[in-house]
């Protein structure tokens, strides 16, 4: 249902003479012929005509009070018209190597891999989620990087963001062994790369790993110094629980599905060192909900506090009552001449 609400409510109080209308207009005419008696006319059946008489002064009054509410101003309102937007540029570090397939973060599910969890959570950090306390962000342009042995960029930063949650959706663990590796110095590189000449005033990373950085040819610490020589912020998080994990692998006899447990070993400090090189902040997550506060926590760090002119557009309504009552009048005075005409 709209939000209706009226401009000029005072107006309304002009309803209150429908009442004073309808007896003005149903008022009987003096008769110009004086009878003895009406005890005969009493006495027969009244006909329709007799019957609907006060309808043209119904009609006046419905009319009154149509106009009254069109005075009133009936409306609703639309979207925000955004006049000035001012928009952070985020690009999203995914670690998307073979430990990824781990299925740690969502409890006694065992279908639901790491990657999946953060697939799921990113769109909700890009498109808003009520349920987690998460707005979205509708004004910010948005990139996506990926990296396992080899850092690829996924998606250039865009305001297209339902394009870029379709890109992210697709995204898989690496399927070849010589594509497998943690390149996460590379992956964040690739991400200040993109960030580096684009004139959004703040301009920020997120890396997200499971693992440590054992590929590439750019080490975490120097992709560290070029994200704090391009002003770009970092914030790392390290994905896993503490301990071991199920992974899954395909037993070699029968063929079939099934989990091993391995040690996860997250370089913690090394992402610690990031993102106090680039006054950014490390977080840890250690299963689904403890990741989607960290989108949240980050969300509202990276809130830029900005002046927006904004004007509210609303749609009116008046027409149709204005309609309704001149069809009101039109209908009462056609059927005071005609059907229900007075003699004199």
């Amino acid at each position: 249902m709209p939000d209706w609400e009226l401009r000029d409510p005072w107006f309304l109080l002009l309803a209150m003479l429908a009442p004073v209308v309808y007896r003005l207009a149903a008022g009987r005419a003096q008769a110009a012929i004086t009878y003895s008696t009406l005890e005969l006319i009493d006495q027969a059946p009244r006909s329709l005509r007799a019957r609907l008489a006060k309808l043209p002064a119904l009609l006046l009054a419905l009319a009154t009070i149509g106009m009254a509410v069109a005075l009133a101003g009936p409306r609703t309102p639309s979207e925000e018209t955004r006049v000035r937007r001012e928009s952070i540029a985020i690009v999203m570090v995914v670690d998307r190597s073979g430990s990824m397939d781990a299925r740690d973060l969502v409890k006694d599910d065992l279908e639901i891999n790491r990657l999946d969890v953060v697939k799921q959570l990113f769109a909700m950090f890009v498109a808003g989620a009520e349920k987690l306390d998460i707005p979205g962000r509708p004004d910010d342009v948005i990139g996506l990087v990926a990296f396992a042995r080899y850092a690829d960029g996924l998606c250039p930063l865009t305001l297209d963001h339902g394009n870029l949650i379709a890109i992210a959706k697709d995204l898989g663990i690496v399927e070849q062994r010589s594509e497998d590796g943690t390149a996460i110095g590379e992956g964040l590189a690739l991400a200040v790369e993109r960030l580096r000449n684009h004139p959004a005033a703040s301009k920020i990373a997120i890396v997200l790993t499971d693992g440590v950085n054992n590929a590439g040819n750019i080490a975490p610490d120097q992709a560290a110094e070029l994200a704090h020589s391009a002003d770009v912020k970092v914030y790392c998080i390290g994905t896993g629980t503490k301990g071991v994990a199920p992974v899954p692998y395909v037993h070699s006899f029968t063929g079939q599905k099934a989990y091993a447990s391995r040690r996860v070993q997250i370089d913690e400090e090394t992402l610690k060192a990031i993102a106090l090189k680039t006054d950014g902040k490390y977080f840890r997550a250690t299963d689904a909900q403890g990741l989607a506060e960290i989108y949240r926590q980050i969300d509202e760090l990276e809130r830029t506090e900005i002046t927006e002119l904004r004007y509210l557009e609303y749609h009116e309504h008046f027409q149709a009552f204005v309609a309704a009552a001149l069809a009101c009048i039109a209908a009462g005075g056609l059927l005071a001449a005609t059907f229900f005409r007075r003699l004199p």
